[in-house]
């Protein structure tokens, strides 16, 4: 038996060790980064199938009111830079938890969340003002679809900001760890995408039912 047939015995373990011919189970972080991205996905193809019931049904109105009607656009323009500027914290939070500044991460998300705040209690006012005109989720099909899509993303902007209630009291508890910051980094790539899907009810939503 040769050096070289010895080497390479004992090299296609090693490779195997390392992960490269499927030895071993993938490192955490890489599970779950492949798993939250498949979350982020699944939403994306629920938010889609709501958009389309939303284009659908958007002039059954049943002779009620139409966007045109109802819709305070001055309202949806704060909310949306609420969310926006919400997003924009966000991501500063995130960078300054990377650097490990513990202080200036709980003044970004205390902004965070702020924001995030503003954008639902606006949301609720909208939709308790449209209900006392009579223009609840049952009176035609249009706000059905509207209440549907627009409420779905409410209450994803408030179990977000549950998400950080919990993370910031990890990272009070725990600091800045690596597994912490994994959480983190999830957190903020979910608001994000919060942040497109408002984008799409802004636009095809507000802007093309008030103006229609």
């Amino acid at each position: 038996m040769t050096m070289a047939t010895t080497v390479e015995r004992t090299e296609v373990p090693t490779e195997l060790a390392r992960g490269r011919g499927g030895g071993g189970p993938a490192p955490k972080r890489v599970v779950v980064a492949y798993g939250f991205w498949i979350f982020i996905l699944s939403d994306m193809i629920m938010f889609s199938a709501l958009f389309a019931a939303y284009a659908v049904l958007s002039g059954n109105t049943a002779g009620g009111p139409t966007g045109a009607d109802l819709f305070n656009m001055r309202s949806v323009f704060i909310e949306t830079m609420c969310l926006l500027l919400s997003s924009y914290t966000c991501g500063l939070g995130v960078l300054s938890a990377e650097r490990e500044q513990p202080t200036l991460f709980l003044v970004l998300a205390i902004l965070t969340f702020a924001l995030g705040a503003a954008f639902l209690f606006i949301e609720v006012n909208e939709f308790a003002g449209m209900i006392a005109k009579g223009a609840g989720p049952s009176r035609s099909g249009f706000l059905s679809s509207f209440f549907t899509l627009v409420g779905m993303h409410g209450l994803h902007v408030a179990s977000g900001l549950l998400a950080l209630i919990y993370l910031v009291a990890q990272v009070l508890v725990q600091g800045l760890r690596a597994a912490v910051l994994r959480r983190l980094l999830c957190w903020s790539l979910f608001w994000h995408a919060l942040d497109i899907v408002w984008v799409g009810v802004f636009t095809l939503v507000y802007l093309m039912g008030a103006y229609h």
